[in-house]
């Protein structure tokens, strides 16, 4: 249940993203409509929580100086690396669909937006413990 949470959390983040940052789009063909538009927000929710799960820990372990030293600005460079990592692997997959994000200082944008995004909506959401 905590994963398909986080996968939404991710997906509804990730498309606030793309709808207020113009160099953001999700790709999906538009005479498809809108619920394969849906499938694949999922889809890159989903290779975003496993990038932020497997690369993220290892990346934010050996930036430790610099975050220290940036008094953890650094963190957002780490956000926007995952999300331009996320961009290449779903464009790696399919050129149809997937998502596309031009630039570092757009991913960095996008990073904050998907952070703040986070954060609010797992306020929202009651914790079971």
């Amino acid at each position: 249940m905590t994963l398909v949470l986080r996968l939404i959390i991710n997906g509804v983040a990730i498309w606030l993203a793309a709808a207020w940052v113009h160099k953001i789009e999700i790709l999906s063909p538009v005479d498809r409509g809108t619920g394969v538009k849906i499938l694949v927000v999922l889809g890159i929710a989903l290779v975003f929580t496993i990038v932020n799960a497997l690369v993220k820990p290892i990346v934010r372990i050996l930036s430790l100086p610099l975050v220290v030293v940036s008094l953890g600005l650094f963190l957002l460079v780490i956000n926007a690396l995952m999300l331009l990592l996320t961009a290449k692997i779903t464009e790696a997959v399919s050129n149809e669909y997937g998502l596309r994000v031009e630039g570092f200082w757009t991913a960095i944008i996008g990073a904050v937006i998907i952070s703040v995004v986070n954060w609010v909506l797992e306020l929202l959401i009651p914790d079971r413990r």
